[in-house]
């Protein structure tokens, strides 16, 4: 048998088995990012006004949940390469200490959130608009402690390559939330008709019981009863709190960066008043449903990149790569297609405005343009995380979302009059200088003869 004989069916069980481990963190991102599809779609229903009100205030909270979420991402490739490493008595006492973090973040995070609504009205957000997004903000708040302790409790599971507990939590939360929402926005019997207020107070109590559901799995579960996660009491211990933010920093500025050049680009959109702002939402919601089957398989390439720099194993780190983006091309051009030939279909289910239907529609093409490049950094960025690999990356995200995607997206939407479309020419510029210069980054990591037992952050 050839080398290349050789190599095809390792190559092929790689690819199950990432695929296997995804198809669960791809459906668990889904269900959450459907949560803010239940939103948009309650809300339009409700009035157009209202859809942009939930539609400027999901940007500014998706914020606080980006930061939240690359902090946090520090955990799972730390336990992958613990376990890669065989040294699972060392997993427990380094979750505890990422604990401390989500108990310290979390109400920060609300906090900058119940105070946000003064940005509203200094980038001009439209007044009839700006009053309905403070009542969501305000609702969504208490939240947001529930929301760092929710993905500490899952990246712990993640990191294991335990993947099933994220996706039940995930399609849980939808199922409460659908009705929920629609109760508290719309109001029936003694339920007032609260409107985008009661969208977030949904949103906040569907967090708090998908965090109590995590940890009472993780707390009886006898999968991980050898760990003893809650044996004893940890104080904090500040050589590994440091550490794991000397790691989750990077991450959460590197999504942070991403995560926000949407925040922005909606923001923007939003001073060009309702129908913009209405048909931005619609088509940034399918292109990030689009975005959590990716996003699911770079999550689960950082496990076995983790796995494997753990190990030392570095051809298989190269082969948990390869299968991911194979993966990766195939999603994408799925979501590629969906998107040019269902977009009228999809506006229909949001909204009966002809207007708002014609302008989402076209801004869905746009996002079919971007799906490649999308699906490329996700995937380099998931690799080098699991590489440990951090600080470059996030330099690089600086560089292709703030100093390339948006400022030349405001020039052709706001300078140049093209509006809306225009800001999503700067996404599409914005991710593509992304995405190449983080696949060249994510060679040259893997070329590297690793030292030791595993490739050395840089």
């Amino acid at each position: 048998m050839s080398h290349s004989e050789r190599r095809t069916p390792r190559f092929l069980r790689e690819m199950r088995v990432s695929g296997v481990l995804a198809l669960p963190l791809a459906l668990g991102q889904l269900a959450a990012m459907l949560m803010n599809v239940v939103d948009s779609l309650l809300a339009g229903r409700h009035g157009l006004r209202t859809l942009a009100a939930v539609t400027v205030g999901s940007s500014i909270w998706t914020v606080a949940l980006l930061a939240c979420v690359g902090l946090m991402m520090a955990i799972p490739p730390s336990v992958s390469q613990l376990n890669g490493a065989d040294r699972r008595d060392a997993i427990a006492p380094m979750w505890r200490q990422a604990l401390w973090i989500a108990l310290a973040i979390g109400p920060l995070l609300a906090l900058l959130v119940f105070l946000s609504p003064w940005l509203l009205d200094a980038i001009g957000i439209v007044p009839e608009v700006r009053v309905e997004a403070t009542g969501f903000l305000r609702a969504i708040t208490f939240g947001a402690p529930a929301m760092a302790l929710y993905f500490c409790l899952r990246y712990l599971s993640e990191g294991l390559a335990w993947t099933p507990p994220s996706m039940v939590s995930g399609l849980a939360g939808l199922a409460v939330l659908a009705p929920l929402g629609y109760l508290l926005m719309f109001g029936a019997g003694p339920v007032p008709s609260l409107g985008a207020s009661g969208l977030g107070i949904a949103t906040a109590i569907v967090l708090w019981l998908q965090a109590a559901g995590f940890a009472i799995y993780l707390w009886r579960t006898p999968r991980f009863a050898d760990l003893g996660l809650f044996a004893r009491f940890d104080r904090p211990h500040w050589p590994t709190i440091r550490s794991l933010l000397a790691l989750g920093l990077p991450m959460g500025v590197s999504i942070f960066m991403e995560g926000s050049l949407f925040v922005a680009t909606a923001l923007l959109i939003g001073r060009l008043g309702a129908v913009d702002v209405a048909a931005h939402q619609v088509a940034l919601n399918v292109a990030s449903v689009c975005f959590m089957l990716p996003l699911g398989i770079a999550m689960a390439t950082t496990v076995r990149v983790g796995h494997a720099a753990g190990a030392g194993d570095r051809a298989a780190a190269r082969y948990a790569v390869g299968a991911g983006f194979a993966l990766g091309a195939l999603t994408q051009a799925a979501a590629a297609a969906l998107l040019v030939f269902g977009g009228a279909w999809i506006a229909g289910f949001y909204t009966g405005d002809a207007t708002v239907a014609a302008l989402a529609v076209l801004l869905m093409r746009y996002a079919a343009v971007f799906q490649l490049p999308d699906g490329i950094q996700v995937l380099s960025a998931g690799a080098l995380r699991g590489l440990k690999d951090t600080r470059v990356p996030m330099l690089v995200t600086i560089l292709a979302y703030w100093g390339v995607g948006l400022p030349l997206g405001a020039w052709f939407g706001l300078h140049l009059g093209q509006r809306a479309p225009g800001l999503w020419i700067g996404l599409i510029l914005g991710l593509a200088v992304a995405a190449l210069l983080l696949a060249l980054r994510l060679r040259r990591q893997l070329r590297r003869p690793p030292p030791g037992k595993a490739w050395p952050a840089a």
